[in-house]
C-alpha cells in the first residue's frame, strides 16, 4: 500500500471523529504487517482524561483482532501544520512496533515521514 493510499484511509476515518469540545479531529490508519488496514479516529468525552486519540483507537482495534505486527501508520488532522502523535500514542505503538514508519501529513495534505525511534527516542521496556 503506498503512503498516499494510507493518508486518504486515515482523512476517512478522521470524519467520523468525535471532538465536540476541542474541535481537533484526527484520523489515523494503521497498516499491519500482513497488509490488513486497522483506522481509528480520535473520541473525546467531557471527561477529558477518558478520551482516547485515533491512533491509540486504531491500534486497540487491531490488537482486539489478534494483530500485533504493523508497518506503517498514517495521521491525518483538522489543524494547521503537521500532526504529531502525542507520546502516549508513541509508547504504545512502542509496545508492538518500535521500528513502525510514521506518515505525518498537515491539511494541505503533504507528507513527512519518520520512524517511531526518532520520534521516542528512548522507548520503556518493562524488563
Amino acid at each position: 500500500m503506498t503512503n498516499e493510499e494510507l493518508i486518504a484511509k486515515a482523512r476517512q476515518a478522521q470524519q467520523n471523529a468525535y471532538a465536540p469540545y476541542s474541535g481537533f479531529k484526527v484520523g489515523a490508519a494503521l497498516l499491519s504487517g500482513d497488509g490488513k488496514v486497522f483506522t481509528g479516529c480520535n473520541v473525546e468525552n467531557a471527561s477529558y482524561g477518558l478520551s482516547v486519540c485515533a491512533e491509540r483507537t486504531a491500534i486497540f482495534k487491531a490488537v482486539s483482532e489478534g494483530i500485533k505486527e504493523f508497518a506503517a501508520m498514517a495521521i491525518a488532522g483538522s489543524g494547521e501544520g503537521f500532526i504529531y502523535p502525542c507520546g502516549a500514542c508513541l509508547q504504545v505503538l512502542a509496545e508492538f512496533a518500535p521500528e513502525i514508519k510514521l506518515i505525518i501529513t498537515d491539511e494541505k495534505n503533504r507528507s513527512k515521514e519518520y520512524n517511531l525511534q526518532e520520534m521516542l527516542p528512548r522507548l520503556f521496556v518493562l524488563r
